[in-house]
């Protein structure tokens, strides 16, 4: 459970309450979780539009859905609202929310899946695409691309322009990055 302050309630009820909307309560998930990208959201539900999914924590005047699949990352998580002169900031402190990046030892597979989790994705994110470590053979990284990059037209130019000189530099142990995309099953590429 997330441990928020007698502060952060009032004033987060304050907000439920200036929204007129019976059993409005909150939720709280991540994305991109484990990864320097890796960002909060906390937003308005319904009790009805949650499902067993999320863990309930009820926090008196309203209740806050945490997804299962985040609680991981909510470990020694702090929500506070602190007073700062005329106004008021709210904060949300999660050290794990970023995880962290495996240590240099550590399987070359684990370490090139967070590079690219960590460098490329948040870029390709402005496409609605992504990419993911399928394999590595030899000297040769396969990636899987998704999202708007699944069946993109210029996948090939982002792959061989972009992601291989940054992969090849960031790892000497990789001389190719090869596509292992299905490109033609894409759903929405972008264009």
């Amino acid at each position: 459970m997330i441990k928020v302050s007698e502060s952060a309630i009032e004033f987060l009820a304050g907000v439920i309450n200036e929204q007129d909307i019976d059993d409005l309560h909150l939720k709280v998930d991540v994305q991109n979780p484990g990864t320097p990208a890796a960002d909060c959201h906390l937003g308005f539900c319904e009790a009805v539009e949650m499902d067993d999914s999320y863990d309930v924590q009820d926090l008196g005047p309203f209740n806050m859905y945490m997804a299962k699949a985040d609680k991981d990352y909510f470990v020694d998580a702090e929500i506070d609202y602190e007073i700062q002169g005329a106004s008021g900031q709210l904060n949300i402190k999660a050290p794990m929310l970023k995880g962290q990046s495996p240590d240099e030892d550590a399987p070359l597979f684990d370490r090139l899946s967070y590079f690219i989790d960590a460098t490329i994705n948040p870029m390709l994110a402005s496409h609605g695409g992504n990419a993911a470590l399928t394999a590595i053979e030899e000297d040769k990284a396969y990636i899987q691309f998704g999202g708007g990059c699944q069946g993109c037209g210029m996948a090939k130019q982002t792959l061989s322009q972009g992601m291989q000189s940054q992969i090849t530099t960031a790892f000497s142990e990789i001389n190719q990055v090869l596509d292992a995309t299905d490109h033609e099953s894409g759903d929405n590429p972008y264009y």
